[in-house]
Order: structure tokens, then C-alpha cells, then sequence
């Protein structure tokens, strides 16, 4: 059985003027010609067109195909062997792809539109997405954790190295207060919580004094806020949080 030049272009999803081409240049020649000398082709050439098909796919060049398919040293089994070796090199390039597109869709929703270089250069081993799912189910419906994200894509790494002078700064000053004996609710320790809710507010979203005393509850309640907060120095995030409460306080 034979085909005209139009069905196959159908079945194969090329143009005529493709199958003309790939003719002229003997990379596929029908093996039939009809009476009026229009081209036919039979199972053999469509064999053939599927095996051009596939190595186009993959970007080889046209002499390159001719070339692989005229190797009179490979049989069916062989373009099997290295088109299954081919599909796989490509499956792992796309899944790299796929995993670097995740990643920089991961970025874009967190708000944090920094190359991995740029987020280590800021955030050192800290990374600001660990518990982005996790925030995302708690206050995802809030205002400011809206007004947080809309603010943060905006940031470049600039931006976020100055927030994160500021941040340190705060913490420094939390850390001589405590070094001084000075307590937790006298006016310079207050002070500083005060500095801190305005960072949050200027950088963040809009932290009112009720919501900044639950953030300071959050320090002392959450281990993992704890232990990151007291690696600077051991009660540390208590200090803070005592600092914070009666700030809010102060200003109720």
C-alpha cells in the first residue's frame, strides 16, 4: 500500500513542501512513483520520515540525520539503543529545567526575586523560603502578610542587605541592654522594641503595638524562633519579647 505525498504530510504533521524538500536533497526519497509521476510512499518511508522526525526533534541538523540514517553499519535496533539514550539526556536536561523553574517560581511567590548567589550573599545559611508554606497557611488571608509580599517584590539585593544592617543593628542594641543589665521593661530597653516595630512597619507591613506583642509571644512560644534568636545570645528572644510586651503596653 502506498500514500500520496498529501496523507502523508497529514499523518505526519509536516507540509508537502517539507516532504518536496526532504526529496530534493535525498533524505527521503518515495520509493513509488505514480503514472503521472506524483510521489507515493510506502511503509518503509514512513518508517524512514518518523526516524527524521524524531532526530529533528531533538535538533540534529538535516546532513546530520542523512548521515545517522545511512550508517550502513546500524540496523533498526541501533537507532532504538541511541534514540532511547537521546530521549533520556533530554528527559534529564528538561526535569533540570522543570526543578530551576520551580525554584525561581518558588522565589517569585515568596517575593524574594534574588538569585541563589544573591540570597546567600544576603541571607548567609538562613533561607527565608523554609517556612513559606507554612506562613502562607497560617496568615496567607491577611493584610499584611499581602502588603508583606508586595513589599518584598519590589526589593532588590540592595534593599534587603540594608533591611538586614537595620535588623542587625536592632539586635545589637538588644544585646548591650541585656549585657548592661539594664531590664527588659526600663525606657531604653522599650526604646529599642519601639525601633524595632517601626523597622517591621517600614519594611515589612504595617505592625501595630497589639499585633508586635504577638510576635514577641510568638519568640518565646515557637522553639525555632527561640533557638535562632538565642544563638546571638542565650535569653535573647525572652529580653525581646519582654521588651516588645511592654512597649505595646506602654502604648496602650
Amino acid at each position: 500500500m502506498s500514500y500520496s505525498v498529501g496523507q502523508v504530510a497529514g499523518f505526519a504533521g509536516v507540509t508537502v513542501r517539507t516532504l518536496h524538500h526532504y526529496d530534493e536533497i535525498g533524505l527521503l526519497v518515495p520509493s513509488e512513483r505514480s503514472h503521472a509521476g506524483h510521489r507515493r510512499y510506502g511503509d518503509a518511508d514512513l518508517d524512514r520520515l518518523q526516524q527524521i522526525l524524531f532526530y529533528r526533534e531533538l535538533g540534529f541538523p538535516l546532513d546530520e540525520v542523512a548521515t545517522l540514517l545511512d550508517d550502513p553499519d546500524a540496523d533498526p535496533r541501533a537507532h532504538l539503543r541511541r534514540q532511547h539514550a537521546l530521549l533520556t539526556a533530554r528527559i534529564e536536561k528538561l526535569q533540570k529545567m522543570a526543578a530551576a523553574v520551580e525554584h525561581a517560581m518558588e522565589a517569585r511567590s515568596m517575593g524574594i526575586n534574588l538569585t541563589p548567589e544573591e540570597k546567600f550573599e544576603v541571607f548567609g545559611d538562613h533561607d527565608p523560603e523554609q517556612y513559606e508554606e507554612e506562613v502562607r497557611e497560617r496568615w496567607g488571608g491577611t493584610d499584611a502578610y499581602r502588603q508583606s509580599k508586595e513589599r518584598a517584590a519590589s526589593y532588590t539585593k540592595e534593599d534587603w542587605q540594608r533591611i538586614q544592617r537595620e535588623g542587625d543593628e536592632l539586635t545589637r542594641r538588644f544585646v548591650a541592654l541585656m549585657e548592661a543589665g539594664e531590664p527588659a521593661d526600663s525606657e531604653a530597653a522599650m526604646d529599642v522594641a519601639e525601633d524595632h516595630r517601626l523597622w517591621m512597619t517600614r519594611n515589612h507591613y504595617d505592625c501595630d503595638h497589639p499585633m508586635h506583642a504577638c510576635i514577641g509571644e510568638m519568640y518565646v512560644s515557637d522553639e525555632r524562633f527561640t533557638r535562632s534568636i538565642d544563638q546571638t545570645r542565650p535569653g535573647l528572644a525572652a529580653y525581646e519579647r519582654d521588651a516588645i510586651v511592654a512597649n505595646a503596653a506602654r502604648h496602650s
